[in-house]
């Protein structure tokens, strides 16, 4: 039976991938590594730093070597260097966030993109004008910061998170077609509550595992 391995950053993650995971990959067993401080170290350094990347290539290797068969980094900060450890990978590796990037740039122009973490909105947004490149279309990319939230949440304040998320969708949302939520720890904020959204929104966690599934059916 075929192993996934999930690299989280946030640990309540795990029990949120765990049913999707079984739900995208039925016949797969799934084994969650995490570590706080890839996350943690990038916020403090306002950077993605090659001593993160290695360290996240380092997860990759020893998760292959524990024999995972597909591997999948639901830290959207990280993005960039999933990107670049891919190549050396020995199994395929995904970033949580590209299916949600390729439903954004096929349904909108003018995308929205709604972080809790600055460090995140530089490679969300330059992970959508990839895509956009890719299809051959011509979006345009609206970053907003919901400042304070990821502080919150990290407190132990979900409501105080969701509330914030919540009060930079409205804000978002009057000058775009389409917002996409930047980070998995942001999914349950609107879509769990049941509230009015005058454009749409999309997440990553439901979206990405569908994409890898796709991936993984064609190899």
């Amino acid at each position: 039976m075929p192993s996934l391995a999930l690299i989280h950053t946030v640990p309540d993650l795990a029990a949120k991938f765990r049913p999707l995971t079984a739900r995208s990959l039925p016949g797969w067993t799934s084994f969650n590594i995490v570590d706080e401080s890839l996350l943690a170290n990038t916020v403090r350094d306002g950077v993605l730093s090659q001593k993160t990347t290695q360290r996240l290539g380092n997860y990759v290797f020893s998760a292959a070597d524990a024999g995972a068969d597909a591997i999948v980094v639901t830290c959207s900060t990280l993005g960039g260097a999933v990107d670049l450890i891919r190549p050396l990978s020995s199994v395929p590796l995904f970033r949580i966030d590209r299916g949600m990037a390729e439903a954004a740039v096929e349904r909108a122009r003018r995308i929205g993109v709604l972080a809790t973490l600055a460090t995140t909105l530089a490679p969300t947004s330059a992970l959508l004008q990839d895509c956009a490149r890719a299809e051959g279309k011509d979006c345009t990319i609206v970053p907003m910061l919901c400042d304070g939230a990821f502080e919150r949440l990290s407190a132990g304040d979900r409501e105080a998170h969701d509330a914030r998320v919540m009060e930079g969708y409205r804000s978002l949302a009057k000058s775009v077609d389409l917002v996409v939520l930047a980070q998995a720890s942001m999914a349950a904020a609107l879509a769990d509550r049941g509230v009015e959204t005058p454009v749409p929104f999309l997440t990553s966690p439901e979206l990405g595992m569908a994409h890898i599934a796709t991936q993984l059916a064609s190899i």
